[in-house]
């Protein structure tokens, strides 16, 4: 019988770090090393994350995979400064993610839309802006333009339960990019959406990115996603959650659904199953 994959835990350095282990360049978004994050609890302590270094560049789109409680939200939390690692260092824009979170640095759009049912769209959008002040004028304006971006101009009066599911998860999007952050963290946004509605979400979320360029952290569980979408593939373990191996897309810059079924997509796909069968060999 054919001998189980062995897992290879990626060291420094890696893409985006320089043989001494520092970022190799001012335009890192995202600066992680040797972190961990173990959890205490009433009977043992649980370590949910173990000593993962990544580098991440400015323009990136880098998704997240592994399998269910390896840690890929759980270190999207710490980015967002939801959670506190144990071990280790991280920067976001050169700053700690406190500083970040506060300096509004990033958009989070969660598997679920979260909006309020009691507000239209347009007044989804605002809310954040209407919270910290801004004139009524100018939080008019930025949802207008967000809304227009990914799709819904027509639908700013339109109430949340008025929506599809994709259509309620674009105005999360919108809300999310109305603050004109340098980073986007969207933990599984399309999970729970139908294959078809997936689909077409993830062409929408190609053609967003193609023209604002943020930086993008994404939380998925599907291989086609992933490769669909990413400039690189993280791959992890299961838990404790380390990083089996980082991929490089060699897909062309503008990508459709079809490129799903192309030699060079198919490769990586098998690549990422092959890291995600030897994380879960990982003793």
């Amino acid at each position: 019988m054919p001998s189980e994959p062995t897992a290879k835990v990626v060291d420094l350095p890696i893409r985006g770090r320089g043989p001494d282990g520092k970022a190799a360049s001012s335009d890192v978004i995202i600066d992680i090393r040797d972190l961990g994050l173990t959890f205490q609890t009433a009977d043992a302590p649980v370590v949910a994350l173990r000593n993962i270094n990544l580098a991440i560049r400015s323009g990136e789109f880098v998704s997240l995979i592994g399998p269910s409680g390896c840690g890929k939200t759980t270190l999207m939390r710490i980015v967002a400064d939801l959670e506190q690692p144990t071990e280790g260092t991280i920067t976001v824009n050169g700053v700690s993610p406190r500083e970040a979170r506060l300096k509004r640095s990033y958009g989070y759009i969660f598997q679920a839309a979260a909006l309020y049912p009691w507000r239209n769209v347009r007044r989804n959008v605002e809310l954040p802006h209407e919270i910290m002040g801004v004139p009524k004028e100018e939080r008019e304006a930025r949802a207008k333009r967000y809304l227009e971006l990914v799709g819904l101009n027509g639908f700013e009066r339109k109430f949340p339960w008025q929506l599809s599911g994709g259509m309620q998860q674009r105005v999360s999007i919108a809300r999310a990019l109305s603050f004109d952050p340098h980073l986007l963290l969207m933990d599984e946004p399309f999970g729970a959406l139908d294959e078809i509605t997936r689909d077409r979400m993830n062409e929408e979320l190609l053609q967003i990115w193609e023209k604002t360029r943020k930086t993008v952290i994404f939380v998925t569980h599907s291989i086609d996603e992933a490769v669909l979408l990413s400039t690189r593939i993280v791959v992890m373990s299961a838990r404790p959650g380390r990083i089996v191996d980082v991929i490089d897309s060699t897909l062309p810059h503008h990508r459709t659904l079809e490129t799903r079924e192309t030699p060079a997509a198919i490769e990586l796909a098998h690549r990422v199953r092959e890291g995600l069968k030897a994380g879960h060999s990982y003793d």
